[in-house]
């Protein structure tokens, strides 16, 4: 009897779940409304990381913090799908590591599109043809995505979030290791897997293609050879795992980065994104890492790249905490501004996690 009675009881809570869940929708279109007549944007990664630490916050138990977090999170990409769905460009084909990138970050809510190039995920949502897009940036292996930042130098897309996926490398195929002749994949999930492939497939043929995906694509038509892909690529393209979890290193995260046409609003826990080119003279670049010390601002990041348009001309791009419209960082940025041929602020976003 005292089962039934807490089934009963449970039942009503799932009751007032659902009518809450039917409540929050109805607002959430309600300001879907207000957003088309304002001409406002739809996602904000600020106001859903606000949303989830907050509640996080709140959570007494027994429900540990990570639960709370995925149902939450689930909760807000419906949410999102109400008010639009959203049309999101990434790297394909399906089953690269940025498809699943896209996919922890919009859900099964958004309509995602595969294209061949980051050039074309730039250039698609420039053009309005998509709401944003997801381009791999950095990989704590092998470093810089070196044509991702040169597309910022031209575009005047912003970073609205950033993603960081821990990576795991499979060898997938169709027949054993031993018949393994060629080994299809990205160029950096090749580097990635170097000193496994060395002691295991010495002898084998490494080809890189466009994409990991393309390299699963590539192994099932081609006998002899297999592919380093994700697990969920061997489930897309009817492959087997060979080998699992064959990355050198087992720290290996990469981080995405979402475009779009605006910037994000404040979370609270955020990252900027800056570009800017010096002044050719003695001591340059340390005067113009002086403002950030000067406000205390922490720095997470430094890379230059060549301009291509003047023979040993670069620019840097500049990773530090917090958020644009931070006192402290307009201060900052206003004093590096006094000293650069041009400064521009490529985003501020919620620090990923």
């Amino acid at each position: 009897m005292q089962i039934e009675k807490l089934r009963g009881e449970i039942d009503a809570v799932d009751s007032k779940l659902v009518d809450l869940l039917n409540e929050r929708a109805k607002k959430v279109l309600e300001i879907a409304r207000i957003k088309k007549k304002e001409r406002k944007g739809y996602y904000s990664a600020g106001r859903e990381r606000k949303i989830l630490e907050r509640l996080i916050k709140q959570n007494k138990g027994p429900l540990p913090d990570e639960v709370v977090e995925k149902i939450i999170h689930l909760i807000l990409k419906t949410s999102l799908s109400l008010e639009k769905r959203l049309k999101v460009v990434y790297f394909g084909p399906p089953a690269t590591f940025t498809h699943l990138a896209a996919i922890k970050n919009f859900g099964e809510g958004a309509d995602l599109v595969p294209v061949k190039s980051i050039g074309q995920i730039f250039a698609k949502v420039e053009k309005k043809q998509a709401d944003f897009g997801v381009v791999p940036v950095e990989n704590s292996t092998e470093g810089v995505v070196s044509h991702t930042l040169d597309m910022f130098l031209d575009s005047d897309l912003k970073i609205c979030a950033e993603i960081i996926m821990e990576i795991s490398h499979h060898l997938l195929g169709k027949g054993d290791l031993k018949g393994v002749k060629k080994v299809y994949s990205h160029p950096q999930a090749l580097a990635q897997c170097r000193d496994w492939l060395e002691e295991n497939l010495p002898t084998a043929g490494l080809l890189e293609v466009e994409s990991t995906a393309r390299a699963a694509q590539t192994s099932v038509r081609e006998k002899d050879s297999a592919a380093i892909a994700s697990d969920v690529a061997a489930s897309l393209y009817g492959l087997k795992i060979i080998a699992s979890h064959i990355e050198d290193r087992p720290s290996n995260y990469t981080r995405f980065l979402i475009i779009g046409r605006d910037y994000s609003e404040r979370s609270g826990q955020d990252k900027t994104s800056i570009l800017f080119s010096i002044k050719d003279r003695v001591g340059a670049l340390y005067g113009m890492l002086s403002p950030f010390k000067n406000h205390a601002i922490n720095l997470t990041k430094i890379e230059s790249r060549p301009t291509k348009r003047k023979a040993w001309e670069y620019v840097f791009f500049l990773d530090f905490i917090g958020h644009k419209d931070d006192e402290s960082v307009k201060k900052a940025l206003a004093e590096l501004e006094e000293e650069c041929f041009f400064l521009k602020i490529l985003g501020s976003y919620p620090k990923g996690e």
